[in-house]
């Protein structure tokens, strides 16, 4: 009987330990893709929810993952991978925008694609204002591998072009119609905007060099790691 007992106990304390680690990492109880079986079935009911590589489907295409260094506003590597991934259409536009932009001697330069759910808790403990890091209550359409952080280069020497401000500025220069700019700055950025909205992407107000993929309400959130969509 007491060994009964005790293998009960034991067996309610793994239940409890595994609904607090629940608890933890989807704090919200979100509908959240979390698993790589999941994301299968997904993919399997509609190709469309792939997330694929952009560097593969977009050769050429420059990758500056910030988040995979200790160059971002955190100070820490989020990231322990350094691909940039993004929904099947989405990348099927950006590719339209890679090969509009190289027609003008220009091109992409990717700072942050998809990103698991567990880096938006992370950086709401961070950056607690939801006008710069997207609250996890409702989660980010990063999330849903439907937005995307970009600049612009320049082909031949590989250079970005000037900008308002460096990416992840928390400050109102940031804004993708803030004025009080130099010349040069605001005209690149209008560039960049222009290209990308007339393939389906929307800028974020406060964010220039960030844009959100039309239709991002048809994709689910994921927790998924890019260890796990490269090993598949």
């Amino acid at each position: 009987m007491k060994k009964i007992l005790l293998l009960l106990l034991v067996i309610a304390a793994c239940s409890s330990e595994g609904f607090t680690q629940n608890k933890k990492s989807n704090p919200y109880n979100l509908p959240i893709t979390g698993t790589i079986q999941e994301y299968r079935k997904e993919c399997n009911k509609n190709s469309r929810n792939k997330l694929v590589d952009i560097q593969k489907a977009v050769p050429g295409i420059q990758l500056d993952i910030r988040y995979a260094t200790t160059n971002n506003f955190t100070g820490k590597k989020v990231y322990s991978f350094s691909n940039a991934f993004l929904r099947q259409p989405a990348v099927d536009s950006l590719a339209v925008v890679e090969k509009e932009l190289a027609t003008k001697g220009l091109g992409l330069k990717i700072f942050d694609a998809y990103r698991p759910y567990a880096a938006t808790l992370m950086f709401h403990e961070v950056v607690k204002d939801t006008m710069f890091a997207a609250s996890p209550a409702t989660g980010s359409k990063h999330n849903r591998g439907c937005s995307i952080d970009v600049s612009l280069i320049d082909l031949k020497t590989g250079k970005e072009l000037a900008m308002p401000t460096g990416y992840d500025d928390f400050s109102e220069s940031a804004g993708a119609q803030y004025s009080d700019l130099p010349a040069e700055a605001k005209e690149n950025r209008e560039m960049l905007i222009m290209v990308m909205e007339k393939h389906g992407f929307k800028v974020l107000p406060s964010e220039w060099w960030h844009f959100d993929f039309d239709g991002w309400q048809s994709f689910s959130l994921m927790d998924i790691s890019a260890e796990e969509l490269v090993s598949m």
